[in-house]
């Protein structure tokens, strides 16, 4: 860390702060009654061990144990002459676990009294209490300065005032608890989210945001207002859930799955620091950092593509190879066919003949692709180029010497591998004949069956696209000559039916400013919310669409896909279909019913270009009774060598 500024860094990426202190330290046995910034001087050790966790767990930024060590809260402990002590020995045993993997924040919270007049202590004595805290803290050598959970403007403005003082150019992030209560998440006092986010507009802070106050979903509500009326760099940080007292002790019960898959979207809705506050643990934000990865990768790279871009200039490239000598897929797809591929999933162990004959299964009836997925889920597998090699080899249909055997599309997960391996792997993947790439960023591994393993995401699927795109004009992942040219055909993924569609629309254009060639679309149940998502992107037309299928094998199956997956929309006729269906039988019938009326609905649309379709349970039989409908077709897709064809005027 000491090699970048926390600033440059946040202006780069998503920043991880750490969890909850307070609730630690009183899980570790201390009582309530005690003043815990004084730990520091009595107990630096358990005050330290805590920190380390933090670090540990993957933590960009350790906050000092000092949000309630200004002069006047410390008053009630009869510790105001130790101010000074208190705050340098926090950044100190702060500092002590750091090592250098982690930024230090100065905590500073409020006074813990109403300003006058309203309260007895004055804007003044405010100010003065933040300032002599604050000039320890900077004095001490912290990164940066946090003011954590102040409810109102007037008392924050102080602080803020009080830091600048010291140090003008100090960076500072700030936050505010708004609390809410009931179903109608009506607010408790103090400002609200949208006048507290437009009036720090001026203040030039580095972040501001909410901590404390609300659980996960409370803090995302805060987020969605202020994103309303202010583009400054935002903060959340929840408690893990609503307290609650069992047994005489508080306790907060959101698991660490939830409070990451909240991160998450926060990530997704444009946060840029997460953490968490009471209630949180040190295994939460572990599980926070991989799920937050994967939705904001970081770039690790010495050159990004717009700087490829430039050093192409002056460095001898080669022009891509035209898309449709790429491979038969490319050459079908921008040919004008209506392509059909499936997913072949690969084997856990070392046996893929099933894989295989599934794979020999749908060439015999037309498919013309079949898409390997790279560890689906975090589920460790095959690898998807060991089995494109065997499925290729062994579907050869001794239709002559040039027989290739089936085509895969390769998926290549930004997950697992640094940038070195990637490369690596592409370049060995081009020489192998594997030239479909689809790139995608990857499922977090507490998803999966290695929940430990770590994550890499050096960058995400936009990166790795623009970086494919660079070996294809001849230059490897740092802008150099690579000595030769890749011909690699690479697609990428969406979901029409994602839970912020604004922020899917957006990705799906970066994806193709990145150099996506085609795309392959999450299961769509409903037609409608396909036929929106094109009409969204329709000024993007000119990239072969494909769109998902999934046929449902039951009630239960259909209704975990609605409830449990982000992102699933099962329309309400398709469950009662299914509730009225008399047994599984009957129930996975209906399920391939409604996936060919769903496809039959859209397959003429002139947006498409094909179709993918999930075979449900590794069940290709269902599958090909799904695309029994495309033999109804009309007509070819509107795709030619160059793109899309816009259609003939009367």
């Amino acid at each position: 860390m000491a090699a970048t500024s926390f600033r440059d860094a946040l202006a780069e990426r998503v920043i991880l702060f750490d969890g909850a202190m307070g609730t630690e330290i009183y899980a570790r046995g201390v009582f309530i009654n005690r003043c815990y910034d004084e730990l520091n001087l009595s107990q630096a050790d358990l005050v330290g061990e805590i920190h380390a966790a933090y670090v540990k767990a993957g933590a960009d930024v350790v906050t000092t144990n000092t949000f309630g060590a200004n002069r006047v809260r410390l008053q009630a402990y009869g510790l105001e002459s130790r101010m000074r002590d208190i705050n340098a020995f926090g950044v100190k045993v702060a500092r002590a676990a750091a090592r250098e993997k982690a930024w230090v924040a100065g905590s500073i919270g409020p006074t813990g009294a109403l300003l006058a007049p309203v309260g007895k202590v004055s804007p003044g004595e405010a100010y003065q209490a933040f300032r002599e805290q604050a000039e320890v803290l900077i004095d001490a050598g912290v990164d940066l300065i946090v003011l954590e959970t102040f409810s109102h403007l007037a008392e924050l403005w102080q602080a803020v005032r009080a830091v600048r003082a010291i140090k003008k150019d100090q960076p500072i992030v700030a936050s505010m608890s708004f609390p809410f209560v009931g179903p109608d998440q009506s607010q408790i006092e103090g400002d609200t989210p949208e006048h507290a986010a437009r009036t720090v507009e001026g203040w030039k802070l580095d972040a501001f945001g909410t901590n404390c106050g609300n659980g996960p979903r409370g803090v995302q509500n805060v987020l969605e207002r202020m994103l309303t009326v202010t583009s400054q760099k935002l903060v959340a940080m929840p408690n893990a859930g609503l307290p609650q007292v069992v047994e005489g002790r508080t306790l907060y019960l959101a698991a660490p799955e939830y409070m990451a898959e909240h991160a998450r979207r926060y990530v997704q809705l444009g946060a840029g620091i997460v953490g968490g506050c009471c209630g949180t643990t040190p295994d939460m934000i572990k599980q926070i950092r991989a799920f937050v990865r994967s939705v904001s990768a970081e770039r690790r790279v010495a050159v990004n593509p717009v700087q490829a871009e430039a050093a192409g200039k002056e460095t001898p490239t080669s022009p891509p190879v035209p898309i449709v000598e790429r491979s038969e897929f490319a050459k079908k797809l921008y040919g004008g066919r209506f392509c059909v591929s499936v997913e072949l999933d690969p084997p856990r162990g070392v046996d893929a003949q099933k894989a295989v004959e599934g794979a020999d299964m749908l060439r015999a009836a037309g498919v013309d692709v079949v898409n390997i997925a790279d560890g689906p889920r975090a589920v460790a597998r095959m690898g998807p180029s060991a089995l494109a090699q065997l499925v290729r080899a062994q579907t050869v249909r001794g239709t002559g010497p040039d027989d290739p055997g089936m085509e895969s599309v390769v998926h290549y997960c930004c997950r697992d591998r640094n940038l070195l391996g990637m490369q690596m792997d592409l370049l060995g993947a081009n020489a192998l004949g594997l030239h479909n790439i689809l790139a995608v960023t990857g499922d977090p591994p507490k998803m999966g069956t290695y929940p430990d393993a770590t994550a890499v995401f050096d960058i995400d699927s936009i990166g790795l696209i623009s970086f494919i795109q660079m070996l294809n004009r001849g230059l490897d992942f740092s802008g150099q000559p690579v000595g030769g040219q890749t011909r690699l055909f690479v697609g990428a993924g969406c979901n029409p039916a994602h839970i912020d569609l604004d922020l899917e629309v957006a990705r799906f254009g970066r994806k193709i400013d990145a150099g996506a060639e085609f795309f392959f679309s999450q299961p769509v149940f409903d037609p409608e919310v396909l036929l929106h998502f094109l009409e969204r992107t329709d000024r993007f037309k000119k990239v072969p669409f494909l769109v998902g299928i999934m046929p449902l094998v039951s009630l239960r199956n259909a209704e975990f896909l609605h409830n449990e997956v982000p992102g699933m929309q099962v329309p309400a006729r398709i469950l009662e279909r299914l509730r009225a269906a008399p047994d599984r039988d009957a129930q996975r019938e209906v399920g391939i019913r409604c996936a060919q009326e769903a496809l039959a609905e859209v397959m003429n649309h002139p947006r498409l270009a094909g179709t993918y379709v999930y075979p449900p349970f590794g069940s290709y039989k269902a599958v090909l009774r799904v695309i029994e409908v495309l033999a109804d077709r009309v007509g070819p897709t509107r795709f030619g060598p160059d793109g899309y064809l816009e259609p003939a005027a009367d």
